[in-house]
C-alpha cells in the first residue's frame, strides 16, 4: 500500500508528518528520516483492526483486503 504524506517543519524544528487520507494519523521526528519511520509505525497502528467493534442490530463485521 502506498499513501501520500505531508511533511512540514514545525516551529520547534521537529518535522511533523500527517496522512491526509487517514484523519488524525500524525507523528513527528527530529529528522526527516526519523519522521518517515515514525509515520510508517503510526499508519500501521491506525490501520490495525480493533476487536472492540460492536456492530449494531442487523449489522456484521467483515474483513476486506486492500
Amino acid at each position: 500500500m502506498h499513501l501520500k504524506v505531508v511533511i512540514t517543519k514545525g516551529e520547534d524544528g521537529w518535522y511533523v508528518v500527517t496522512v491526509p487520507s487517514l484523519p488524525g494519523c500524525i507523528t513527528q521526528g527530529k529528522t526527516i528520516k526519523e519522521a518517515k519511520e515514525n509515520i510508517k509505525e503510526a499508519i500501521a497502528l491506525y490501520l490495525e483492526p480493533s476487536d472492540e467493534i460492536i456492530p449494531g442490530e442487523g449489522a456484521r463485521v467483515i474483513e476486506v483486503a486492500v
